[in-house]
């Protein structure tokens, strides 16, 4: 199973992936691709020490989404990967028809909250504020809806009494890190061989 990922920052959940296939854990998948819609964000320094090709794409003119010709140069570049699956790891643009519909049924998102609960931006932060007992991260797979796919896995993270923002958000990006690869592999060994 070919693996595409798309990044706009660190690539903490990329370079989790990639260690993972490093260490032989995500079964049948191997990534083909690392693409960035941000110049120099870290993710794309992933490629060259992985031995993945990494490239920034023009995601112009939008900022805030993916449409238009910055959306045709994503088509491109991702199709030309080959991806059977395309993960959005830390992805901060909103996916329009063009690119669903280019790869329906073969994108999936990561997001640090327990979905339904706490979509959109600053997850992590909403559900602390909130005072919630409990949150985590979910995989889901990415439809128009905004943080609103078909759940695929989710990972439980109990918020502790008194837990400041930063050790939550920190163990809920440690939940992350095991949840994408493990989903990955999982997605890999269910898909039909040949």
């Amino acid at each position: 199973m070919r693996v595409v990922i798309l990044g706009s920052g660190r690539g903490s959940n990329a370079e989790a992936i990639l260690a993972a296939q490093q260490a032989g854990l995500l079964g049948g998948a191997r990534v083909a691709g690392i693409f960035s819609d941000v110049a120099d964000a870290p993710i794309l320094k992933l490629g060259p020490q992985f031995d993945v090709p990494s490239a920034y794409v023009d995601p112009a003119p939008y900022r805030t989404k993916l449409e238009g010709e910055g959306e045709a140069r994503f088509i491109a570049a991702v199709s030309g990967a080959v991806p059977d699956l395309v993960v959005l790891a830390g992805f901060m643009r909103v996916l329009k028809a063009g690119f669903l519909s280019a790869f329906a049924g073969r994108i999936i998102n990561l997001h640090p909250s327990l979905l339904p609960s706490f979509p959109g931006l600053d997850a992590i932060g909403q559900a602390w504020r909130r005072g919630v007992r409990v949150t985590g991260c979910t995989v889901h797979y990415v439809t128009p809806d905004v943080d609103g796919g078909p759940i695929v896995e989710q990972a439980v993270v109990r918020v502790e009494a008194g837990e400041s923002l930063d050790s939550l958000e920190s163990r809920v990006h440690a939940a992350e890190h095991a949840l994408l690869p493990a989903v990955i592999a999982r997605l890999s060994s269910a898909r039909p061989q040949g």
